[in-house]
């Protein structure tokens, strides 16, 4: 692992897997947790520079989900959602002991971190660039799924030249290399970082199949002749197995801080891995058309939910990074710190 001076890894077992997670050296465990949940195709890796920026007034964990960085590469069973993730960052929290903890999740990782907060308590919860809470693609405005079996979202929508690059662990700078992903999807124009080896190396992480990324898929009558399956990380945020919705109705509420950038290329209204907007712009053939296949509004559709948690007694608070692309906590690291710590402190 390429951990940067100051934090350290350890191995927590549960009976669920082994997992990899990230703490600050020295901290005092004892303290107020934050704990950092990170994406698909992605690790903890991505959260050090956060982390050892955090005051010592609170400590901080990173967790390796299954099948990314070092935690055991257990399979995805999709059609419970992001269920197999949250439980297994739920047993993690226990087994070190931290009680209720703030709990920032990126992408994915916000996903992961709404489905938490339906069962368990938490202080605070900061969304970077969430999937929506109606999953990922084949969705209208207001969450009704655009085909009875989600037509193009789910492990049938990834790039296959893209997975068989991880899967080869290639490390140069093709367009559908991680690196060249990285550089175009994951952060905005003019993005340079002497780190960059390193959120590499996080995304080669990535363990491929179909059991977990991209997962499995299934022939549909509808364009574009695929569907989700029942395996694997992109079925899992399909909207056949993922609604989020059920935090507007929270008896408790924890404070939401979402932070996105302006220039998200992966997680916008108008995504470039929504296989709907790709039909739109072309890239895909064969698009049936603006009423048939719709691109997913995911912005707004995240809008609009936190709305309604904030109208049912909930709060939350939008902060937009201009220039920023899917990951502002890297583009922007002093800023994203600042509203963090406020987020965090406010919540208590």
């Amino acid at each position: 692992m390429a951990l940067f001076p100051g934090i350290v890894a350890r191995a927590v077992t549960t009976p669920r897997l082994v997992s990899s997670v990230l703490a600050r050296a020295g901290q005092d465990a004892s303290a107020p947790a934050i704990v950092f949940l990170h994406g698909n195709v992605s690790s903890s890796l991505f959260w050090q520079e956060t982390m050892l920026a955090v005051p010592a007034e609170f400590s901080v964990w990173a967790i390796d989900l299954r099948g990314y960085g070092d935690s055991e590469p257990r399979p995805v069973d999709s059609t419970r959602g992001l269920l197999d993730f949250t439980e297994d960052v739920a047993e993690v929290i226990a087994a070190l002991g931290l009680g209720a903890v703030h709990l920032v999740g990126w992408s994915m990782g916000g996903g992961i971190a709404l489905q938490y907060a339906l069962s368990h308590p938490v202080r605070s919860i900061t969304l970077q660039s969430p999937v929506s809470p109606y999953g990922f693609g084949g969705t209208r405005l207001d969450g009704s799924r655009l085909t009875d079996d989600d037509a193009g979202t789910g492990g049938g929508s990834a790039n296959t030249e893209f997975v068989a690059n991880l899967a080869a662990g290639d490390t140069g700078e093709g367009e559908l290399t991680a690196r060249g992903v990285f550089r175009s999807a994951y952060v905005g124009e003019g993005y340079a970082s002497p780190h960059e080896d390193t959120w590499v190396a996080s995304m080669l992480s990535t363990t491929t199949g179909i059991g977990n990324h991209p997962g499995d898929a299934t022939a549909s009558a509808h364009w574009p002749g695929l569907a989700a399956g029942t395996n694997g990380v992109l079925n899992a945020m399909s909207p056949k197995h993922l609604d989020l919705t059920g935090i507007v109705d929270l008896p408790v509420k924890p404070p939401v801080l979402w932070v996105r950038g302006d220039r998200d290329a992966i997680v916008s209204d108008t995504s470039f891995f929504d296989v709907n907007y790709l039909g739109q712009l072309g890239v895909v053939p064969g698009w049936p058309g603006v009423e048939v296949a719709p691109a997913q509004p995911m912005v707004s559709q995240t809008r609009a939910v936190l709305d309604r948690y904030a109208a049912n007694g909930g709060s939350y608070r939008e902060v937009v990074f201009e220039g920023a692309g899917h990951s502002p906590h890297l583009e922007d690291p002093a800023r994203f710190t600042a509203e963090l710590l406020r987020h965090v402190s406010a919540a208590g």
